[in-house]
């Protein structure tokens, strides 16, 4: 048996309970920011994933207008840092709903890097960074999808093997449903089945 919910007969709390339970897992944005006084800002968004290649770009959700929108919205940058399971306590403090002007790096005790082509700074610890300009922003409701072009990008050389960051050593962190939060279990190796039947061909 299967149970109904009607997004139109509950409340936006109730369904956003169900939808986070249910998209899961979610990669986590470790989006970094400024404030037009250069005040740096850094908070989770798990509504992230990559829009385009060519060019690259990629894109995370505001629900509501948060500080990393507002920020953007001014200054037209931001970067995309790298959750990893060993930072988990710091990931989750910066998402704390602190007043702005209050530095997330400061309050959670995490160093900071300088980008190299964006003023907001990289979390030092994390292992990636994307570095972004903005893209667009597409208004959807009470949130906000934030497109970003991805200028430059880093990676730690210990995370590396063979030229391609290792899985088991990045140990992504990500977002499940209520206070859940999901690590890396043990990955599968699985390639694609090339199709070799009619009709391909010149595809």
């Amino acid at each position: 048996m299967r149970i109904d919910f009607d997004p139109a007969a509950m409340s936006r709390v109730e369904f956003y309970r169900l939808l986070t339970a249910t998209v899961v897992p979610r990669p986590i944005a470790w989006v970094s920011t400024v404030d037009g006084e250069g005040t740096p800002n850094l908070a989770p968004h798990s509504f992230f994933t990559i829009s385009s290649v060519a060019p690259p770009v990629v894109q995370f959700t505001s629900v509501g207008r948060k500080d990393s929108l507002r920020n953007v919205e001014a200054t037209g940058q931001f970067v995309v840092n790298f959750a990893p399971e060993p930072l988990h306590a710091q990931i989750n403090d910066t998402a704390t709903n602190f007043p702005p002007g209050v530095s997330e790096f400061d309050q959670a005790g995490l160093a900071t890097e300088p980008s190299l082509r964006v003023k907001p700074p990289r979390v030092a610890l994390s292992p990636v960074a994307l570095e972004c300009e903005l893209h667009s922003t597409l208004g959807i409701g009470d949130s906000t999808v934030v497109f970003g072009r991805v200028v430059h990008a880093v990676v730690s050389d210990e995370v590396m093997v063979d030229g391609h960051p290792e899985i088991t050593r990045l140990r992504p962190l990500s977002r499940l449903g209520r206070d859940e939060w999901g690590t890396l279990a043990e990955p599968r190796e699985l390639s694609r089945v090339p199709y070799t039947g009619p009709g391909r061909e010149g595809a």
